[in-house]
């Protein structure tokens, strides 16, 4: 396969980041029309729950398994099935007429997203090579940041303008020219490799499964203790949690699953996930880093539309509109990578952007107050979403440096789970956090008042995440409450910093410089730009 020469060459970036996009946007977008949703199909607090959680739970369970078939399948063949079925299940999604329906659509929506978003990134690192590759990661790495910033926005002017319905329609028009842009994306597997691991495949559903329900329910149904009682799959838990259970088996088949894949790597049988992949140093420490970015990215854009909707007041549109500042802050980064990429290294481009955040997550939780002004914190998200920009479009780069182009796939899938751990742990962390800390906040401000009313009052704003508080008809309790978030949002903030800037220490392990490629179609290099022997590492 040769490298793009012409304008001709950027029609498969323009269309696997269109692709990105629709999938990003929607997940961020359901999120807004809930209350919508809610409202017209009549759901209860189980159904709405499982709308959400059923997308994750598909996506990351599926990623592994698609990223292997991908390499053995054909990569844009895996692409377009996968943006067919994404399309398929946006079409019963806008017609669902209960619960369950949509629940089952969302569902097919997550397998679909699998399908295609692992082998954007394995489609870009087969066809771009030098400069060409700096440009294309960058724009993929500014999407998978920005996007996610950007949908509350687009979902809070869909539900306004055209309802909830619109959120799932919009992908139909988006859909059918993907399907068509497909044709002018290159194909290419691994024809070299045989066979198949089913065992393998059932170790890794069942893993990333039983973790990620765990991270994103534990919250909800507790971890130690249960919080309430959960009906799942046909089973009642009433007096024990399903969480630890979930997480502990999750864990048992992660094990065994890479006990098995070593065993039959070393024997020459075919593999699901190819654990010499983490023999590489820009592999293994970038997937560590890329871990930390998800957890501050979206850790962040859960809690801060929570503060500014729930405690401000802020409409869904109003909030989009203020959090837009962090996809600003990201495209503008995204656009300044490839030249900085022909002075800086990658490593140190990625250091400097884990910085920015680190230091725009701290802002940003100095500028959070009961009487804060909508533009307050914009500055702050601003250079957190460019420091996201930075940090995002390089550490792909780093990640898939050294990977050999017939792994491209299982590359891009394992790096794209990463992310989606990530992403869970930072939701589990930070919005436990959150909880807790709005709790204890609350009754420290209601010192005076009695016990009951206390107890009360923190009961219903830590349960509820603080969406109970414009709910709030005593004017004390209120301003306590607002106050609450306003200091538990900000401990949160306060905590990605902290963790953004350990994410910088593990920079130093990534290496100075990628190795020297051979950039035959069998073995692309994908990862440091060509700087011309000005490659300053600091």
């Amino acid at each position: 396969m040769s490298s793009p020469t012409s304008r001709q060459s950027w029609i498969p970036l323009v269309v696997l980041a269109t692709g990105v996009s629709m999938v990003v946007i929607d997940a961020t977008i359901v999120n807004v029309a809930v209350p919508a949703i809610i409202a017209d199909l009549g759901l209860g607090a189980t159904d709405v729950e499982w709308v959400n959680s059923i997308y994750s739970l598909m996506f990351a369970a599926l990623l592994i398994p698609f990223g292997r078939a991908g390499d053995r399948y054909g990569r844009r063949r895996l692409f377009a099935l996968g943006v067919a079925v994404f399309l398929l299940a946006s079409v019963l999604a806008a017609t669902s007429v209960n619960g369950p329906m949509l629940i089952g659509v969302r569902a097919v929506q997550g397998v679909g997203a699998a399908m295609a978003v692992p082998m954007t990134l394995a489609i870009i690192n087969r066809v771009y090579v030098g400069r060409q590759r700096v440009i294309a990661f960058a724009v993929w790495g500014s999407i998978i940041g920005g996007m996610a910033a950007v949908g509350p926005l687009v979902g809070g002017w869909l539900v306004t303008e055209h309802g909830w319905r619109a959120a799932f329609w919009i992908n139909l028009p988006i859909g059918a020219l993907l399907l068509l842009g497909s044709l002018g994306v290159p194909e290419s597997r691994d024809g070299h490799r045989a066979g198949g691991d089913l065992a393998g495949l059932v170790l890794a559903v069942l893993g990333t499964t039983g973790v990620v329900f765990a991270l994103i329910e534990g919250q909800k149904y507790g971890w130690l203790e249960p919080r309430r009682t959960a009906d799942l799959f046909g089973l009642r838990f009433e007096s024990v949690s399903p969480v630890p259970f979930a997480f502990g088996v999750g864990i048992l088949a992660l094990v065994a699953l890479v006990v098995r894949e070593r065993r039959r790597g070393r024997a020459g049988r075919p593999v699901l996930v190819d654990l010499t992949l983490f023999e590489l140093p820009s592999f293994r420490y970038g997937a560590m880093a890329a871990v930390i970015v998800a957890l501050g990215e979206f850790g962040m854009i859960l809690v801060l539309p929570l503060f500014l909707q729930s405690a401000l007041g802020y409409t869904a549109f109003r909030a989009g509109l203020v959090i837009a500042a962090l996809a600003l802050g990201t495209f503008l980064a995204g656009g300044l990578v490839p030249p900085l990429s022909k002075m800086l290294s990658p490593r140190t481009i990625v250091r400097i952007g884990l910085g920015m955040e680190a230091v725009g997550a701290a802002g940003i939780g100095l500028s959070l107050a009961p009487d804060m002004g909508a533009w307050r914190p914009v500055p702050w998200l601003l250079l957190y979403g460019a420091g996201i920009g930075f940090a995002t479009a390089q550490l792909t780069g780093v990640l898939m440096a050294d990977v050999p182009a017939r792994l491209s796939g299982g590359a891009s899938a394992l790096q794209s789970t990463v992310r989606q751990l990530g992403a869970a742990l930072g939701v589990a962390i930070l919005g436990g956090v959150l909880v807790a800390g709005l709790g204890s906040a609350v009754e420290r401000g209601l010192a005076d008042r009695p016990e009951q009313v206390r107890t009360s009052a923190a009961r219903a704003v830590e349960e509820s995440a603080g969406a109970a508080i414009p709910a709030l008809r005593d004017p004390v309790i209120h301003a306590a409450a607002v106050e609450a978030a306003a200091e538990a949002t900000r401990r949160v903030t306060f905590i990605t910093a902290l963790a953004l800037l350990a994410g910088v220490g593990v920079t130093l392990l990534l290496p100075r410089t990628p190795a020297v490629k051979d950039e035959s179609p069998e073995r692309v290099a994908a990862g440091g730009p060509d700087t011309g022997g000005r490659d300053l590492d600091m």
